[in-house]
């Protein structure tokens, strides 16, 4: 990485821009999407703006390991997003889109796709490790199309249909906030129903 590339991404993470009260705050840094595999644009010495997992996983695909293609949403979007009412940079979703069009070509696979569909894995990350924060969604990218194509490509359907169930749990519990109910709460809730009737 030259000094010059160094120098601007200390100066994203370390740069807060100030503005008055009642206007949005804004990030210095345009670029809030960070890819990593064949092309990469971070390394591990940009924890602060790419998060732990994020920078290491910059680094060990600069360095040429087997690293499956993805991107990190830096840092800085969270800052931005409590900065600003909640919301996100205008200039995120197409990012986003265009990081996932890369990622596609690398691997010669469809976002939603049902002949070959890319599934992706979301995973949290902050500068420090902090066990708990928040659960890793697997499959994103099965839906009721997608879901049949992965029972073709893999020959079960029953695998296909199980990653399907781990990703809509796993998403009702880390994005949606649905805590899974136990066999016992519900052999309760079903007693107690039957017996107000």
């Amino acid at each position: 990485m030259s000094k010059t590339t160094k120098a601007v991404a200390k100066k994203q993470v370390k740069t807060k821009a100030s503005t008055e009260k009642g206007t949005a705050k804004k990030s210095i840094s345009k670029n809030y999407v960070y890819a990593f595999g064949k092309k990469t644009d971070g390394n591990a010495t940009m924890r602060d703006l790419l998060g732990g997992k994020g920078a290491n996983l910059a680094e060990m695909a600069s360095i040429g390991l087997p690293v499956p293609p993805g991107f990190t949403i830096s840092t800085e979007v969270c800052g931005y997003y409590y900065d600003n009412g909640k919301t996100y940079p205008a200039s995120l979703s197409k990012s986003v889109l265009k990081a996932i069009k890369q990622i596609e070509t690398q691997l010669g696979k469809s976002f939603g796709g049902r002949s070959n569909p890319l599934l992706v894995s979301v995973r949290s990350g902050a500068r420090d490790s902090m066990p708990g924060m928040m659960d890793t969604i697997l499959n994103l990218g099965l839906n009721d199309v997608t879901v049949e194509g992965l029972a073709e490509i893999s020959g079960n359907p029953r695998f296909a249909w199980d990653c399907y169930r781990r990703f809509i749990q796993m998403y009702g519990d880390v994005v949606m906030g649905v805590q899974a109910r136990s066999e016992e709460e519900d052999c309760l809730l079903y007693t107690s129903d039957a017996a107000d009737e």
